[in-house]
């Protein structure tokens, strides 16, 4: 069996549009099995509050507040001790842009497989789709994963690493291979 992992990150930024907190889950390629997680929140960009402050969870055990250089160092060093090469995200292109010290790994965006009915199955023949296949409207990590597990109580955290864990469940009900995955690349 593979040892390959990859990883899905997530980010919550604050009020000026600066990341409060850091999400990862490493998961094994060929089985798109969780292995590990982390979970950052920024100091001091967290104090300054947004959207979803509420969700951060400063006060739980096993979560590490650090300064972005720390915390960014310490992600790095983590997913180097498991050798990913490659972050996944959804709308990826938002994710990268706001951790550009990570431009050195490959990022692939999981919306542009599960927004589009040529690669979600679980899209209704009702979804109002271009002619690319793309929905127009409803493919937000919410409405997608409701679509993909049936389960319509479930309800987006916006806390960054659960989201994450989201978001690699989204990839395990579409059931692509990662090698699927190429037509996501984001180049800079």
């Amino acid at each position: 069996m593979s040892t390959d992992k990859f990883a899905v990150v997530d980010t919550e930024t604050n009020w000026y549009d600066e990341v409060m907190s850091i999400g990862v889950v490493v998961a094994e390629s060929e089985t798109m099995k969780k292995i590990d997680s982390i979970y950052y929140i920024i100091d001091p960009a967290y104090r300054v509050g947004g959207m979803y402050s509420n969700e951060l969870r400063v006060d739980e055990e096993g979560v590490c507040v650090a300064s972005r250089s720390q915390a960014l160092n310490e992600i790095k060093q983590w997913l180097d001790s498991y050798n990913v090469q490659k972050l996944f995200a959804y709308n990826a292109r938002f994710d990268k842009m706001h951790l550009p010290e990570y431009s050195r790994y490959k990022w692939y965006d999981i919306m542009r497989l599960a927004a589009y009915r040529q690669y979600n199955r679980a899209i209704p023949d009702t979804a109002d789709c271009y002619r690319t296949g793309r929905m127009k409207r409803g493919y937000g990590v919410e409405s997608i994963l409701i679509m993909l597990s049936e389960n319509h109580e479930y309800m987006e955290t916006h806390n960054a690493v659960l989201d994450a864990e989201d978001e690699l469940q989204i990839m395990q009900l579409l059931g692509h291979g990662l090698s699927e995955y190429d037509i996501a690349f984001i180049s800079d």
